[in-house]
């Protein structure tokens, strides 16, 4: 029998799909008003969805909409969780963008393209800002851990750095006094170490 963490647990691919339509939905609202703020005729506020509302209904709802649905349902179907869910998502989000050209070759163009980057995103890790963190350990105790590994003892960097430019290991004023002597014959006093 397989561990609990193997097995899989179906989502609900229409609530998925609803959520989606409406945030890519309100996206592509969003950059359809900045293309009608950007146009050099006259519009009304209207001309958000009049002029530039393919934008709306393509970027947004129709693209978003269908990348979640077939991911989920890709999901359901395969009953795995992989990086080929979002690529076949993404192969029919892009296939819809291509329809807005009206030729196969673009269809299929748009739909491998996005494909590939949807499916490439998710197996890097699925973020911008790098692999997901284990959720069960500090990050606290996760940095000081990596602290740990990366120090090094102060007699290895003085060995390969030597002494000054704001490293004082005991006896550095000895030892410059005695070097300064030596080579420039200065008598360099010693530092007084009571409190005036």
């Amino acid at each position: 029998m397989a561990a609990e963490e193997d097995q899989y647990h179906p989502k609900d691919a229409v609530k998925a799909a609803l959520n989606g339509t409406m945030v890519t939905g309100i996206a592509g609202l969003f950059v359809s008003s900045i293309q009608n703020v950007l146009t050099k005729q006259n519009v009304n506020a209207l001309s958000v969805f009049t002029r530039s509302g393919s934008t709306i209904a393509v970027f947004g709802t129709a693209m978003g909409g269908t990348y979640e649905f077939t991911r989920f349902a890709s999901a359901n179907l395969r009953e795995k969780d992989d990086s080929l869910n979002p690529a076949l998502g993404g192969f029919v989000a892009g296939s819809i963008l291509g329809i807005k050209f009206g030729t196969t070759p673009r269809v299929l163009g748009y739909g491998v393209l996005v494909a590939t980057i949807m499916g490439a995103f998710d197996y890097t890790g699925g973020a911008l800002t790098g692999y997901k963190k284990d959720p069960n350990v500090d990050e606290f105790e996760r940095k000081q851990e990596l602290r740990k590994n990366r120090r090094r003892p102060i007699e290895e960097t003085l060995s390969e750095l030597g002494e000054g430019r704001g490293i004082y290991p005991p006896g550095y004023d000895e030892r410059r006094r005695q070097r300064l002597k030596e080579q420039y014959g200065y008598d360099v006093p010693a530092k007084s170490t009571a409190s005036s």
